[in-house]
């Protein structure tokens, strides 16, 4: 997510942390965090767990910079802390951290960027609710944070853990994505895999249940990204076809009907580049750069101008520039071409960046 996430366009293709040619952003509960072009990261919205990096825990209703480095890569969010990769490969966490999600080997809240270990080839990582995925440039998987559902992947019952621990023997792995309480990730051989909760069948495995260790999505092998909702999974394939599974009462699936145990097809007859999941909420660029958003609306998350759940895509104002870096939870916020961020939905925290705690249905731009 995002999660819940603040899922930033999750894994279109092997994670990179060259550094964009556009800005990325990623979105909280309550908080948004971005990447422009230039390499900076800038974060605003509630910090009540320091998850804004800037060293307080006060919140900010505009863009603030988080210290002065200008190397930054990549941004995930989680529920309310994040985590980012430099252009070194190295990775930072953030933010709450009372399940260990921050990877550090504590449980210490951090109002500032802290290291994880010492490695430098970190390519992919994806911050979920209380617990954090990466994928290393050798391929291999490393989870942490909270494990109650077994969303770590490890097989083992320890209730969380502080520090990364590495997923099984494969070294083929080549992006992840971290929901509430479930992970998935494709490998480079273009399969699905997912783990942890499937209460609602978001691992998309054909029951309702739990799954402490990897188990493969079905027997495609076309698969290109996946993104983890709160108890729902999207993910995209080669051919353009977006597929969802899980929980559906806001119609986070694209669908109407109520939870589905395997992956469904959403928006048949339209191309699509990338696709994020955020609380109840889904956002997907489609491969002619238009924007179109469904479910959970409360809001105003799907940016359509009213506060009605969507069971079905529906297109965000009539721009034809947007990228695949989009982020959405009880607000949205994307990237158009050009690296303009816009954003829409909840605003109680600040967290549109628009120097108010105004709800906006609609895109509003962020002037970072």
């Amino acid at each position: 997510m995002a999660m819940l996430a603040g899922i930033v366009g999750i894994g279109f293709g092997a994670g990179t942390a060259s550094a964009a040619a556009a800005s990325s952003v990623a979105a909280g509960y309550a908080h948004t965090c971005a990447i422009p072009a230039n390499g900076s990261l800038w974060c605003w919205g509630g910090n009540y767990s320091g998850q804004l990096g800037d060293g307080t825990t006060t919140g900010r209703v505009a863009p603030a910079r988080v210290g002065d480095a200008s190397d930054w890569a990549k941004i995930e969010a989680g529920t309310s802390y994040n985590c980012a990769i430099r252009t070194d490969r190295s990775l930072w966490c953030w933010g709450s951290n009372s399940r260990g999600q921050l990877g550090d080997g504590s449980t210490t809240r951090r109002a500032a960027p802290v290291k994880v270990g010492d490695a430098t080839n970190w390519a992919d990582v994806s911050a979920g609710d209380s617990h954090t995925c990466a994928v290393r440039t050798d391929g291999t998987l490393w989870c942490w944070g909270f494990n109650r559902f077994g969303q770590l992947g490890t097989g083992n019952s320890n209730y969380y853990e502080t520090v990364p621990v590495r997923v099984g023997t494969a070294s083929n792995w080549a992006t992840v994505t971290t929901g509430y309480a479930h992970t998935c990730a494709v490998r480079t051989d273009g399969t699905l895999w997912c783990w942890g909760d499937s209460s609602a069948g978001q691992l998309g495995l054909g029951f309702l249940g739990y799954s402490i260790l990897p188990a493969q999505v079905g027997t495609a092998t076309t698969w290109a990204g996946v993104t983890a909702g709160y108890t729902f999974t999207c993910a995209n394939r080669s051919d353009a076809t977006l597929w969802c599974f899980g929980e559906n009462g806001y119609g986070q699936l694209g669908v109407s009907g109520t939870y589905q145990v395997s992956p469904v097809q959403v928006g048949a007859g339209r191309g699509w580049a990338g696709v994020t999941a955020g609380q109840d909420t889904a956002c997907a660029t489609a491969t002619d750069g238009s924007l179109w958003c469904w479910g959970n609306n409360m809001a105003g998350q799907v940016g359509d101008g009213t506060t009605t759940a969507r069971f079905a895509p529906t297109r965000v104002g009539s721009a034809t520039t947007w990228t695949t870096s989009v982020a959405t939870f009880y607000h949205t916020c994307a990237v158009q071409t050009g690296s303009s961020v816009w954003c829409w939905g909840n605003n109680a925290n600040g967290q549109l960046g628009d120097g108010t705690t105004t709800q906006q249905p609609a895109p509003v731009r962020v002037n970072l």
